[in-house]
């Protein structure tokens, strides 16, 4: 089995070091297959795509937004399962030798991983501890790594274009496909979005949430979003 971990970026330099060094621990696992990282940038303006290439990644381009981005990269992927990860996740060590364990179950389309937020701050210790309960609302968000089987995201038509909450989409129509597993391991991720204005940050992230629930267009809702970028 193969996974192809797909990297959507825009502007993300300043966390490629680190990216690799995650993703390097993963190479001592015993797999069946192997795994290829395909980064697919939005048109970064920094440093991302040369050093993308300096670590040996594929990379592709695509118009900036994550759903078309990581279509883009689903694209040119050779694995038989795709791993959806954000710049500023980790993964666990031993994360691709769980999603093979868990796949050999044929009823089981794709997961996700537990999530904790990096740091000591009150905000990371705020989230880590509320996101649990996000589950009960039916949120599967792309910070905690989803993955999918290719042939499961190639009938469901990939990633819609939506500008926010392509991951949740997503999610749902994957529920719908099989079942979707989430494993304990933890992926951790960066807290730097709601870093000094997490009440203000949390409660338009909140009401934006709401608002998908009860079918706002996310297109619309995406015009209330670019402060949280």
């Amino acid at each position: 089995m193969k996974v192809s971990i797909i990297i959507p970026t825009l502007n993300e330099a300043a966390r490629i070091n680190s990216l690799a060094a995650s993703l390097q621990k993963l190479s001592g696992q015993k797999l069946s297959g192997e795994f290829e990282v395909i980064v697919a940038d939005g048109g970064s303006a920094d440093d991302t795509v040369r050093q993308v290439g300096v670590c040996g990644w594929r990379v592709v381009t695509a118009s900036r937004g994550r759903g078309r981005q990581m279509n883009a990269g689903a694209q040119v992927a050779n694995g038989d399962v795709l791993l959806f990860l954000h710049a500023d996740t980790k993964l666990p060590e031993n994360a691709l030798a769980m999603i093979e364990t868990l796949l050999q179950d044929q009823r089981v389309c794709g997961g996700n991983f537990s999530l904790a937020f990096d740091g000591e701050a009150r905000e990371a210790r705020l989230l880590t501890a509320i996101y649990p309960l996000l589950r009960l609302g039916g949120m599967c968000y792309g910070d905690s790594a989803i993955f999918i089987r290719r042939d499961v995201f190639e009938r469901l038509g990939g990633y819609r274009d939506y500008p926010i909450f392509e991951d949740c989409d997503l999610y749902r129509r994957m529920k719908r496909a099989g079942k979707f597993v989430r494993l304990p391991a933890v992926a951790v991720t960066s807290s730097r979005r709601f870093e000094g204005r997490f009440v203000r940050t949390f409660a338009l992230w909140a009401g934006l949430q709401v608002l998908y629930w009860l079918g706002v267009d996310p297109n619309r809702l995406a015009r209330w979003y670019k402060p949280l970028r």
